[in-house]
């Protein structure tokens, strides 16, 4: 079996609300959906969300560098090699993980559907039955954030996610009328996606904010900063968990010999794919550190992508793939039991596209051949 076309799609999710974090908001979600043909007439999907904050690559550069680079480096290749498959890839660029991801996770449906089998499967099996699934709260103001987890709650959730991280002192405003509001039993995680800048910062906040139970708190420094995230665990008791800060094998090394937090935030778009995440989840698991999927917001694509990783090894502790809730139109059919998430067992991602949503939100796109 061999890659013999890859349609490159860019196109714009619209989102239901607007999702707020601490340094963008956005109104609808730039995604590069990629489409691989082989010559025996299967088809496999990938999905490409860059964050030019967190990647280092926007949702213009993902599509040259596919469109110019890594399609025409891996057109013609056998799409179940895929330590082949990265390995080209990385010999023709360096880092670029979002667009590999695309790649990547269109192979691994490829190679599902080749042998009739789930993705997770192709992972070592399913491990988890079912998921929860953690509704996000983006940025807001005090009460609106704190009545929207109370109606939330309403609809069968029972933990949150908090965006924070524009306001030091609102934010501790924030996260303390949201468990007000929700009492002491509902799980609070909150992710300041760096905004905290710093570990003195942090810590300041973070007296206030013991007292809260929270699940956990991500990310308050900037990424490369492990000093400030040892800092911050040696010196508060909340569980803290490293999310921008890591990207591929070198920043797990560093964290795991600096001992930098207790969890770790696994993102298919940071790490280059279904593939290497795997590794890292093995990194993670040796060294004793639990890991979560979490989200660029994909479409139902890249999230299932996600949900076949989380659900096949026991490390893996928590999801946060919720995009395809957040969007008002979607290119694919994941199914969620809200709020749950339990996989079906399709053979590839297992599950279903549909062209004509698509093609009416691609904005351009190209084809690449043999």
């Amino acid at each position: 079996m061999k890659i013999k076309e890859i349609d490159i799609y860019a196109i714009r999710l619209p989102l239901i609300d607007p999702f707020i974090i601490s340094y963008h908001t956005y109104d609808d979600m730039p995604s590069i959906i990629v489409k691989l043909t082989t010559d025996t007439g299967l088809v496999g999907y990938g999905e490409a969300v860059a964050d030019e904050h967190v990647t280092g690559e926007t949702w213009e550069s993902t599509y040259a560098l596919l469109k110019s680079t890594l399609a025409p480096a891996i057109i013609g290749e056998n799409p179940m090699e895929f330590e082949q498959l990265h390995e080209k890839m990385d010999k023709a660029v360096y880092l670029a993980p979002a667009a590999k991801a695309a790649i990547d996770i269109a192979c691994y449906d490829l190679a599902g559907k080749k042998l009739g089998v789930p993705v997770y499967q192709l992972l070592g099996g399913r491990y988890h039955e079912k998921f929860p699934v953690t509704h996000v709260l983006s940025i807001g103001k005090p009460d609106d954030m704190a009545e929207e987890a109370e109606r939330r709650i309403k609809e069968g959730y029972s933990s949150f996610k908090m965006k924070v991280g524009t306001d030091v002192q609102v934010d501790v405003k924030r996260i303390q009328a949201v468990r007000a509001k929700v009492g002491e039993e509902v799980a609070i995680r909150v992710d300041v996606n760096q905004g905290w800048k710093n570990s003195a910062t942090t810590i300041m906040a973070m007296q206030k904010l013991e007292k809260e139970g929270l699940d956990w708190l991500e990310q308050p420094v900037v990424a490369d900063d492990f000093n400030g995230m040892v800092e911050v665990k040696a010196k508060t008791s909340t569980p803290l968990m490293m999310d921008e800060g890591l990207r591929n094998f070198r920043d797990m090394r560093e964290l795991i010999e600096k001992q930098a937090a207790h969890k770790v935030n696994i993102k298919l778009m940071k790490c280059g794919g279904i593939y290497p995440a795997m590794k890292l989840a093995h990194m993670a698991e040796m060294a004793g550190i639990d890991c979560q999927v979490g989200s660029m917001v994909e479409s139902s694509i890249g999230s299932s992508a996600g949900f076949h990783v989380a659900f096949s090894k026991k490390v893996f502790t928590s999801v946060e793939l919720t995009g395809p809730l957040k969007f008002s139109k979607d290119v694919g059919n994941l199914h969620y039991d809200v709020p749950f998430i339990q996989l079906n067992e399709r053979p590839g991602l297992g599950i279903d596209i549909d062209e004509e949503i698509l093609k009416e939100l691609t904005e351009f796109s190209t084809k690449v051949t043999m």
